[in-house]
């Protein structure tokens, strides 16, 4: 597997597979949703805003995250992780945690502080994420769990 940043001429491959992903597992409808969604942030990577890194298993992309850059009145370099995606094939293999970790690292390189995401921290904290209430962080929008990870 190589792992590595993707720029915006990766935007079609990208959001076909957030789509296919994302309907195989939620349903057309959802997987429509987050494929704009992927295609719309794909069209916006600047390595420095919007930064993408996508999973390589010969020539076919099999995984894909984003980080997106939040902004605080403090000066800190604060990224959101989402959405992530990995091929219904390659899925309990790694891929995910593995991007993730390549992503982490890259963002610790760019002098990164805090790295944020919204998810399952029992998977999450696999790759180091530690849960937070939203007394630290305050979600743009209601949560369906009430904690994300930082």
């Amino acid at each position: 597997m190589d792992i590595k940043v993707l720029f915006k001429d990766k935007q079609d491959e990208v959001a076909e597979l957030f789509t296919s992903v994302f309907a195989s597992s939620e349903g057309e409808e959802e997987g429509k949703l987050i494929g704009k969604l992927a295609s719309e942030l794909s069209s916006n990577i600047d390595n420095k805003r919007i930064i993408c890194f996508g999973a390589y298993k010969q020539q076919s992309l099999i995984g894909s995250i984003f980080f997106t850059r939040l902004w605080f009145n403090e000066p800190i370099l604060v990224y959101m992780l989402a959405p992530v995606a990995v091929d219904t094939e390659y899925q309990g293999n790694g891929v995910g945690q593995a991007l993730i970790t390549y992503g982490l690292n890259d963002l610790r390189d760019r002098s990164v502080a805090v790295a944020v995401t919204y998810g399952d921290p029992s998977f999450y904290s696999k790759v180091g994420f530690q849960t937070l209430s939203e007394d630290i962080i305050r979600a743009p929008l209601k949560l369906s769990m009430p904690e994300g990870c930082g």
